[in-house]
């Protein structure tokens, strides 16, 4: 063995993790053996592949631990795949790369779709929760408005109920209850008043 030859497969055994008895020949004896199902291949080629896969996978998703997944995923994927690598179209190291492309192009796919979808369910946590929020606010002021106008005057409780949960006019109110108009809008003027001042305060019980 010559000097350069040393050098050479000292390098090729720092990069593969192959023994450095390893000769170039042998890449082409290896990828046999593995298409052809023989699962110590399977170990052979893991062991030699595995540092570049992992290497090209971590610089890919940035991420040690799921660099390891993708790794053990491209050799599963190579073995039940196997009979789709073709030596005549290049060697199997190349093979394995392309799959480990697309393992970390799908895992950054996958990434992004699970920040869009936590993205859309904390949107919709928000929505949920303003409208909830809304709805609990209107049932609180219908509370303290009733509680409210239970504090009024009689007369200026019939008329502000009148208008406010029968919708009818003032003219129409004097009509339903027989007050001359003047009388309406003065039960109307100091109901509303009064109300007003209870409704800003937030109390229940309101001075007559």
């Amino acid at each position: 063995m010559t000097a350069r030859h040393t050098v050479r497969t000292d390098v090729t055994s720092r990069v593969t993790g192959l023994p450095q008895e390893h000769e170039p020949g042998a890449d082409a004896a290896l990828a046999a053996r593995f298409l052809d199902g023989d699962e110590s291949a399977l170990a052979d080629v893991h062991r030699a592949w595995k540092p570049l896969v992992y290497a090209l996978a971590r610089r890919g998703v940035g991420d040690a631990g799921e660099a390891e997944d993708i790794t053990q995923s491209v050799f599963l994927a190579a073995w039940r795949g196997r009979k789709g690598f073709d030596p005549a179209r290049g060697a199997l190291s190349a093979w394995l790369v392309g799959i480990t492309r697309r393992k970390v192009a799908d895992a950054l796919s996958a990434r992004t779709r699970r920040g869009e979808l936590l993205a859309a369910a904390g949107s919709r946590m928000v929505l949920d929760e303003r409208c909830r929020t809304s709805e609990l606010q209107g049932a609180l002021d219908r509370v303290l408005v009733h509680q409210a106008m239970a504090t009024l005057p009689e007369a200026q409780r019939r008329v502000l109920s009148l208008t406010f949960y029968d919708d009818l006019t003032q003219a129409q109110i004097s009509q339903v209850t027989g007050w001359p108009l003047g009388t309406v809008k003065s039960h109307a003027r100091r109901g509303l008043h009064r109300l007003g001042r209870c409704l800003q305060d937030s109390e229940v019980a309101c001075p007559a």
